[in-house]
């Protein structure tokens, strides 16, 4: 649960639990991240992965826990304050606004989740695009992309908030290893630039070219925190993640 050592934390989450009816699907979980760490989140189907992104971007409020960013506590605040105030977030399944151009899309996402108007936020919406390579199709519809280029829209959204903190949920799902590669690479510029990141995702191997922690969560519990390669060879890990002989 510890951030890179003697550093700050940006954002915090403490004693969260969320349960839906009689099933509780986050139990007492902890999380801090320090300004521009890259923390990546595993665990099998139903360990409570996307739940706790979900508590962290605002789109659900935890039953008991708190939940702050920069100090603050922001456990009460919706998704939209949470991403105007520097937490942003890419989904796993990408929607464009249809009938809007790539560029639109990414403008809206600047104009309204980010603090900046006008040209504030056109020139981070085109900085995004650049930086997801995608000023080509600048002017394409947002429906027409093929995956990769979703995902890649899905992105350019989020950075055009100019966001301290992303989160990501298993961006790289459905894409091939040469295409995630290519996410890859942007992510880790944004890691180099200080955006801090938190990364939910099964395809170990692309997640591990960029995090320098693995949180592991199984069945609504942190059962594992630290360096990559220490967590995955955790037998608990491999037990509940991988799988019995997995090793």
């Amino acid at each position: 649960m510890s951030p890179v050592d003697g550093e700050t934390p940006i954002l915090t989450a403490t004693g969260l639990r969320k349960r839906f009816g009689a099933l509780v699907v986050l139990d007492d979980v902890g999380l801090s991240v320090a300004p521009g760490e890259a923390v990546g989140i595993v665990g099998p189907n139903g360990a409570g992965k996307t739940t706790l992104l979900n508590v962290l971007a605002g789109a659900q409020r935890p039953n008991a826990g708190l939940v702050r960013f920069e100090g603050t506590d922001v456990t009460r605040l919706g998704a939209a304050a949470r991403c105007r105030r520097g937490i942003a977030r890419a989904h796993q399944v990408p929607r464009p606004f249809t009938g809007m151009t790539v560029f639109e899309n990414v403008f809206v996402a600047s104009a309204a989740g980010g603090t900046g108007r006008g040209k504030d936020a056109y020139q981070r919406s085109i900085e995004a695009l650049e930086l997801c390579s995608m000023l080509e199709i600048a002017n394409r519809r947002g429906e027409s992309l093929g995956l990769l280029d979703r995902k890649r829209l899905e992105l350019a959204r989020a950075l055009a908030t100019d966001p301290t903190v992303l989160l990501l949920d298993e961006i790289g799902a459905g894409l091939t290893d040469e295409e995630a590669n290519e996410l890859v690479t942007t992510i880790q510029t944004l890691s180099g630039r200080g955006v801090a990141i938190v990364w939910i995702e099964h395809i170990v191997h692309v997640l591990r070219q960029v995090v320098t922690r693995l949180v592991c969560i199984d069945a609504g519990n942190v059962i594992a925190d630290g360096p990559p390669d220490a967590v995955m060879a955790d037998a608990i890990v491999i037990d509940a993640y991988l799988g019995r002989g997995a090793a």
